[in-house]
């Protein structure tokens, strides 16, 4: 395994940018389209297409792209050996961050769920606030891995 990840090092250094990045452009619209959702009448024709909206961005773009986001970053911390002794903490310190990331995409999906049922109980304010999340999470993990400075 450690051989396939170190030859195709580039090319899956490559593939985990692209859907990292596909991924973060679904956690930052995701919880903006529920800020707008939260303006609309239930059962309108409005609240109905949001419903499709969400649930397309979650399971055509957001969770494909987070799956291949977890493979490839697998693979490339076994190419690099990244994390090991020696090599700062740099990479526990992100992979602490990328779980925090995953649980607010779980957190989101389950928003979905809510709006899906008619049964949302978050207000509009919460989910500006929480829009504001992958964001900084996305800045402090870009600064660690370019940096490195843990």
């Amino acid at each position: 395994m450690s051989a396939f990840a170190s030859e195709y090092y580039l090319w899956l250094k490559a593939i985990h940018v692209i859907f990292v990045i596909a991924w973060m452009v679904g956690m930052f619209y995701l919880p903006r389209l529920y800020v707008y959702h939260c303006q609309v009448t239930l059962g309108s024709e409005a609240d109905e297409t949001f419903k499709v909206m969400e649930r397309k961005l979650l399971r055509v773009i957001m969770n494909p792209a987070m799956i291949i986001s977890f493979i490839t970053g697998i693979l490339l911390i076994i190419a690099t050996g990244a994390g090991a002794p020696g090599t700062g903490y740099w990479m526990h310190i992100k992979l602490v961050l990328v779980l925090a990331m995953a649980a607010l995409h779980g957190m989101l999906s389950s928003y979905r769920k809510a709006f899906a049922r008619g049964e949302n109980q978050k207000s509009e304010r919460f989910f500006r606030c929480l829009n504001e999340v992958p964001t900084v999470l996305v800045i402090v993990i870009v600064l660690l891995v370019v940096v490195k400075f843990v």
